[in-house]
């Protein structure tokens, strides 16, 4: 393999035993002829069927694919995590391993790719059970409101970045799924494209409801730390302060009253304690949005995950 890697396609997979050799034998047809030199990296998740042993094979056979397998099953955000870090193309693609993606889309990509820094696919039309368009829904137009980006299918895994992209995310839990919110915060362009979405031949899906919920609480943390990630004293400073503005007000509500008026202060007790919990809290939020400023200027991006073998 070439010294000069123009393209990397980087492959999560878990328990895909059955669809490993037929997307590696897609994506070889459709990478030689773009006549770059290439990788396909894929990172077992750990899974617990053949499916590394697959990717072994494949790695005797064709130098150009890589497989790291992960000590158990850390999700998708820490495989592409660690694919992204060990891939060496200045061109990267994310494709899903269930062969619902179509490898013949990836030209397409690397056109679109020349006027972006990340393009997204949009599966149209999308071949998935309607629980799992409708969550998409939901997740998508909620992308729309908060980041302003106009994609029509933010959580698909069928993508191209700039290599400096890639490299540049850093991704836990469930983040992956906005990816282009991540990006387009941090002043890259991002596009997109209609890609052929195709229904899953073999194994499972990995889609189950508890990814409503997670997925919810993922979109805040994405919020909040692309709008306060380098300034979480703005956020928790700012609450500290209206709590403890209306909490000055409600003592000066009770010295009114005491001094003005000369009404003792057991007639205004539950104001006076209201106004004292609301300034304690204000101070609190202060404090909290202090240490985040802190944590902030002296924390490091920390792994998630371990990987348990490399085939290189």
């Amino acid at each position: 393999m070439g010294k000069n890697i123009e393209l990397s396609v980087v492959v999560p997979v878990f328990n895909e035993e059955g669809n490993i050799e037929i997307l590696y034998k897609r994506l070889k047809s459709v990478l030689d002829k773009l006549h770059k030199e290439y990788e396909i990296i894929f990172v077992d998740d750990g899974s617990t069927d053949r499916t590394f042993q697959n990717i072994r094979q494949l790695h005797k056979i064709n130098s150009r694919v890589r497989g790291i397998q992960f000590q158990k099953n850390f999700r998708k955000s820490a495989a592409y995590m660690e694919g992204f870090k060990e891939c060496k193309g200045s061109i990267v693609i994310t494709i899903d391993g269930d062969l619902q993606d179509d490898p013949e889309e990836i030209p397409r990509f690397l056109t679109a790719l020349k006027g972006n820094d990340l393009v997204v696919g949009w599966k149209f039309p999308r071949k998935d059970p309607i629980t799992k368009k409708f969550a998409s829904f939901v997740f998508n137009f909620l992308n729309k409101m908060l980041f302003s980006i106009s994609v029509h299918d933010s959580d698909c895994g069928y993508r191209a970045m700039k290599s400096h992209v890639a490299k540049g995310l850093n991704l836990y839990g469930d983040l992956y799924r906005y990816i282009p919110a991540m990006v387009s915060r941090r002043g890259y362009k991002v596009g997109e494209i209609k890609v052929k979405h195709q229904e899953r031949s073999f194994g499972k899906s990995k889609y189950s409801s508890r990814r409503l919920v997670t997925g919810l609480l993922d979109l805040i943390t994405v919020k909040f730390l692309s709008d306060f990630n380098q300034r979480p004293l703005h956020l928790f400073g700012s609450f500290g302060i209206v709590f403890g503005i209306f909490g000055f007000i409600a003592e000066l509500y009770v010295l009114y009253f005491r001094i003005i008026m000369n009404e003792l202060f057991s007639k205004h007790l539950a104001m006076l304690i209201f106004g004292a919990l609301l300034m304690i809290i204000g101070v609190q939020l202060f404090g909290i949005g202090l240490i985040g400023e802190l944590m902030t200027a002296s924390g490091k991006n920390v792994e998630r995950y371990t990987v348990k073998e490399v085939i290189n």
